[in-house]
């Protein structure tokens, strides 16, 4: 697995990496068969350290943590904590669909963009057109999965919403969290 491990704005000495990566590494091997690379950044917030973790996975699933703390071993002790906790999570329901997959995750090219959200400029739009000002464009990866591997990532990412697509259709597919709880998948015809 590769390793890397970095520090914004502050100097990590090479025995926190050394304790990362063993620590990482002892976590990870034991719920995952094949890690890719695995990203460690370390920053100060105010006096709290703070430890971000990203590992990819052979199967084209991402695990993230992140925490903090008052000491940048214990910020990383809390964040590989909670990465052993989703791996965990991910590796049981693994075993509950009693499916393996023979092949990686199929990625597809896409664009991605963030627009400014300042609406001042609409009043000067003379015919009531509005472009919104792209801030940021880059190249993003939509997978393919299934809809249970799709809300696993999705839980495993922590994030909103995830688009994908659904495993032998060409459309695109989108699983979100809903304000009572629930997961929503909208699949189009």
């Amino acid at each position: 697995m590769r390793y890397q491990i970095s520090g914004k704005q502050i100097d990590i000495g090479m025995a926190l990496q050394t304790h990362v990566q063993e620590e990482l590494n002892t976590v990870v091997k034991k719920y995952a068969e094949r890690p890719t690379d695995a990203n460690v950044v370390f920053s100060k917030n105010a006096h709290e350290f703070v430890c971000e973790a990203t590992v990819h996975l052979s199967t084209g699933l991402t695990a993230s943590a992140k925490a903090h703390a008052n000491e940048i071993y214990a910020a990383f002790d809390g964040c590989a904590a909670k990465m052993e906790k989703q791996l965990r999570r991910y590796k049981r329901r693994l075993k509950d669909h009693h499916r393996e997959r023979a092949e990686p995750v199929e990625l597809f090219g896409a664009s991605s963009y963030i627009l400014a959200s300042d609406h001042a400029d609409e009043a000067q739009e003379p015919d009531g057109l509005h472009e919104p000002i792209i801030v940021a464009e880059m190249e993003t990866k939509i997978p393919s999965l299934s809809v249970g591997e799709a809300v696993m990532q999705m839980e495993l990412a922590g994030s909103p919403v995830l688009v994908f697509r659904k495993e032998g259709k060409d459309g695109l597919n989108v699983v979100y969290r809903r304000e009572d709880g629930n997961i929503g998948w909208i699949d189009p015809q």
